[in-house]
């Protein structure tokens, strides 16, 4: 294999596969389709089509010709598919290739375990990379400047980034931002089941609520107001809006308690999967 890589994502699953299509959505992207590099032994659909329709080359394994210079390693596997596929890697990256991980739950202490001493990188991204509006937060370890602004375009191909100092952060990272998309499908879901329930047609119900959240979020991007002022100025009082606030608000503490207790479940689940690889 003459090609060489840049960039070697171990993983076409949904994240994987979200990730590469963030980064090549456009041709001023961070990563080219050459550049790109895709191993999974049975990948996505997504991933699938890359490599059918987008040039880019997908491998079940990686090879040593194939990992000579590459820049980064992105693991992309379920957290239990790590230390596996980790063994069988290792020895195939260059001591200066950086590695990121993406998978909830998996320290920097355990990447280093499985991989032995050298740049690492752990990352929270979300779904809607695909699109290029994902939210990614990274820790790292000593990695370096240069890496960490290698990462930084790169993973801004697929949206926003932040960095944090300190790792115990991406635990709720990952409850808040990594497994947020869901909760707002979930939103979208009982909105147009509730809407069908009112007697309004499916299809109607369904672009309402779909219609509805996309031009919320896109409010909530380009106002510059918190979304406390923007529910207020929408809530007039003794309104249709505020009868419905009332019941989101209701007994209990309502839905701010439901998102906190829920927020912080997720939070216990991803501390789980790092403390505990053997059990999930």
């Amino acid at each position: 294999m003459a090609q060489n890589f840049r960039i070697a994502l171990i993983g076409g699953g949904n994240m994987g596969g979200a990730l590469a299509a963030g980064w090549l959505r456009t041709k001023r992207g961070p990563v080219t389709a050459e550049d790109l590099l895709i191993i999974d032994p049975h990948p996505g659909e997504a991933v699938q089509d890359l490599g059918a329709k987008g040039g880019v080359t997908v491998l079940p394994e990686l090879t040593a010709q194939a990992a000579a210079g590459l820049e980064l390693a992105v693991f992309a596997l379920k957290p239990q598919a790590f230390e596996p596929a980790a063994a069988a890697i290792a020895d195939l990256l260059p001591a200066e290739t950086g590695v990121i991980s993406v998978m909830a739950g998996v320290t920097l202490n355990r990447m280093t375990m499985a991989l032995g001493e050298r740049a690492l990188i752990r990352a929270m991204p979300n779904t809607a990379a695909a699109v290029g509006a994902g939210m990614t937060v990274c820790v790292a370890n000593d990695a370096g400047e240069a890496l960490e602004k290698s990462v930084t375009r790169l993973l801004k191909g697929a949206g926003t980034v932040e960095w944090v100092a300190d790792e115990r952060m991406i635990g709720a990272v990952t409850a808040v931002s990594g497994s947020g998309p869901a909760y707002v499908f979930l939103l979208a879901e009982a909105l147009a089941g509730a809407a069908f329930a009112e007697g309004l047609p499916r299809d109607l119900a369904d672009k309402l609520a779909r219609e509805t959240i996309i031009g919320a979020g896109a409010l909530l991007a380009k106002s510059g107001k918190s979304p406390q002022e923007l529910r207020r100025a929408v809530t007039s009082p003794n309104g249709t809006t505020q009868a419905a606030v009332d019941v989101l608000m209701g007994a209990g503490g309502g839905l701010p308690e439901l998102v906190r207790q829920a927020v912080a479940a997720a939070e216990r689940r991803s501390r789980q999967m790092g403390q505990d690889p053997g059990k999930r």
